[in-house]
């Protein structure tokens, strides 16, 4: 059977976030306090119970108001449940189904935390009535589709420094002895506006060098807000300046690397490799099973321009690993056809615009 909760459900949130977070698939975007992140969207919750009523398996899911009063219904990195149970699968979007009913949801789709090679769990969702996207290999998606995973479980600062390449263990060293300092501030604190300014300014100028949207200070302060002690700002400085910054969630047996920004000066003392360090250390205080360095590109030639991102990530030497791409439950095909050409319509012009700002920076 199936239960569908919203945030007045005070027992079934504490239900569903008791079984997220404690679940090896289980990841902050499937938490109870990631929709706080995404005030403009609603949320509901669908919890799949056995006949005892334990909780056996978890989605949750976003709903975003579109054009005609129609929503889109989003559940990143779900569902947390044993992936191979069809049986759980069926009951969670069921559930699902029954939200979209209820919010005039169109279509809805899911970016798993399942590796592309698990083609047991692939074939349960074409059966289920998913369309998987075809492999891509660059950002196309929502979430990335290739990461960088550390194994931390038993492990040593020692061991883990030591399992890195030559080169990154000099320059997390060289970061010291050049004279970058860091600090950091959860979520839960009060974060000096200087720091959330100067972190927005980074982002803003790394938006500009690698030629993405990014989001504002405002979305930043919200987003570590709504994490509280799970969400960490990092800064890196240079005397009092102010050169690097990443954001980071620890949540459940994870620790996520979410965002990081540097600036074009100063990037020879590496303060990126430091703050990495800073965040791998925070996972070990933690006893999290896994560091998740995020995004790469999935083009390893060396004339991919994003490869050098993966050169960095990959001297921590972590696993990559490559994730089954989205699946797009429709339910009405006439609608998600239109809104489909009206949002692709709306991504070109933005990054037009945001090409056109490049150029004027």
């Amino acid at each position: 059977m199936y239960q569908i909760i919203t945030m007045q459900d005070t027992g079934g949130c504490q239900e569903m976030e008791s079984f997220v977070s404690a679940h090896p698939k289980g990841h902050f975007l499937q938490s109870t306090i990631w929709p706080a992140a995404k005030p403009q969207w609603s949320w509901r919750g669908v919890l799949s119970k056995t006949e005892s009523g334990q909780v056996q398996g978890a989605l949750s899911i976003l709903i975003r108001k579109m054009p005609g009063g129609f929503s889109l219904l989003y559940a990143g990195r779900g569902p947390v449940c044993d992936v191979h149970s069809i049986d759980v699968l069926r009951e969670l979007f069921d559930g699902a189904a029954q939200v979209a009913k209820q919010c005039r949801g169109y279509m809805m789709q899911i970016d798993p935390d399942v590796l592309n090679s698990d083609e047991e769990f692939k074939g349960h969702m074409a059966a289920l009535g998913f369309d998987r996207a075809a492999d891509s290999l660059n950002f196309e998606g929502i979430q990335p589709r290739f990461v960088f995973r550390l194994e931390l479980t038993g492990k040593t600062e020692e061991e883990v420094m030591a399992g890195f390449e030559q080169k990154t263990r000099y320059n997390i060293r060289l970061a010291g002895k050049k004279g970058v300092t860091t600090r950091f501030w959860s979520g839960d604190q009060e974060i000096p506006d200087d720091a959330l300014t100067a972190f927005s300014e980074l982002m803003e100028t790394t938006g500009k060098r690698d030629r993405f949207l990014v989001r504002n200070k405002a979305y930043f302060a919200n987003m570590l807000k709504a994490l509280g002690a799970h969400g960490r700002l990092y800064m890196a400085y240079l005397g009092d300046l102010p050169i690097s910054g990443t954001l980071a969630c620890q949540y459940g047996d994870k620790v996520w690397y979410m965002y990081g920004a540097s600036s074009n000066e100063h990037r020879n003392v590496m303060p990126n490799y430091l703050l990495q360090w800073d965040m791998i250390r925070w996972a070990l205080e933690g006893s999290c099973r896994i560091y998740d360095f995020r995004g790469v590109s999935g083009d390893l030639s060396p004339e991919n321009p994003l490869y050098g991102l993966y050169r960095f990530k990959k001297g921590f030497n972590g696993d990559f690993c490559e994730f089954c791409s989205l699946f797009t439950m429709v339910y009405k095909p006439v609608v998600a056809k239109g809104m489909d050409l009206a949002l692709q319509c709306h991504k070109k012009l933005r990054h037009m615009m945001a090409a056109a700002r490049s150029k004027k920076g």
